[in-house]
């Protein structure tokens, strides 16, 4: 019989990441030391954020800038595999490795999700069914969730590859037995054509905040950590800078109506804050559906140094 914890698993092979990595964290507890997070990929074990890495600005209160459940990505300062433990950087992150961390993890929760899932129907052990499938998909094609979306069209070619045969001893010597069984291929199969047919939509709008007072850049990293507050589980926000005063805020969910309330909360938020600092907040384009390349090219356009003000 199975007990509960054969489905806890890292989502890559390597136990820890490695130095120099920008991985995905969640806020577990917040010290006067730093903060204690767990690393979502590696099967959440601890990291550490010291307080001098948590800003490139002076702190004045922590709590103001994380919270606890909250999840952004870190650059991987030091990792000591003996003791187990992880110091984390926040500020040295940059905007594109925000971008690529979270494009990775998005894909890596949903390969996770597939695998939990036949794991937990079969009453499989999850570490098991990664070193089968799962991991030798994500050396053979970067990422197992580019192999997903191939086996979703034609299962075969993909699947039948990974049908090492491992030597099992019985009685009378020894037989090769595929590493992968048909049953466990089939729900697979059928489980990444459910998941990988409901696709996120991805919904943006663009605002103008403005905030003349001293301190005004603070005053806005405010606003914004209290915009992204405003997203929940199913659609967490987010918020960038294109290119100031504009910024984009953003959310990536199943559910499209859920997701334009959500950022149409978070634009509320965000405007009460700014406003209560005689800062102001201007919508340039209200919250929408948009696709990958439409909102590429909302980035790429606007480092162009395209001018909105025009249709003011």
């Amino acid at each position: 019989m199975a007990h509960h914890n054969n489905t806890a698993c890292r989502m890559y092979e390597a136990r820890y990441p490695d130095v120099g990595m920008v991985v995905m964290v969640s806020v577990k507890r917040i010290t006067d030391v730093g903060v204690y997070v767990s690393l979502i990929e590696y099967n959440n074990i601890e990291g550490m954020i010291l307080l001098s890495e948590l800003d490139r600005h002076r702190i004045r209160s922590v709590s103001s800038l994380v919270k606890v459940g909250q999840q952004f990505p870190v650059n991987v300062l030091r990792v000591d595999r003996d003791k187990g433990y992880v110091d984390m950087s926040k500020r040295k992150v940059s905007m594109e490795d925000v971008q690529e961390c979270e494009e990775r993890y998005g894909k890596s929760k949903l390969v996770h999700s597939i695998m939990r899932h036949v794991a937990e129907t079969l009453s499989a052990n999850l570490e098991d069914l990664y070193t089968a499938i799962g991991w030798p998909l994500y050396h053979k094609y970067g990422h197992a969730y580019d192999a997903f979306k191939l086996i979703a069209k034609d299962p075969d070619p993909i699947l039948d590859s990974l049908t090492r045969e491992v030597k099992e001893v019985c009685e009378d010597g020894e037989k090769a037995v595929p590493l992968v069984s048909h049953e466990v291929k089939n729900l697979l199969v059928k489980n990444i054509r459910h998941k990988m047919a409901s696709q996120p939509v991805k919904i943006c709008a663009t605002v103008e905040i403005k905030c003349y007072q001293f301190d005004g850049v603070l005053h806005i990293q405010r606003a914004m950590t209290k915009a992204q507050g405003a997203g929940n589980e199913d659609c967490p926000v987010k918020m960038a800078l294109i290119a100031a005063p504009l910024y984009v805020i953003s959310t990536q969910t199943l559910d499209k109506n859920q997701g334009l309330l959500v950022i149409a909360n978070a634009i509320k938020t965000c405007s009460e804050e700014i406003e209560a600092c005689n800062g102001k907040l201007l919508i340039k384009e209200a919250p929408r559906v948009v696709s990958e390349r439409e909102e590429m090219q909302l980035l790429s356009e606007e480092e162009d140094g395209t001018n909105m003000d025009d249709e003011v």
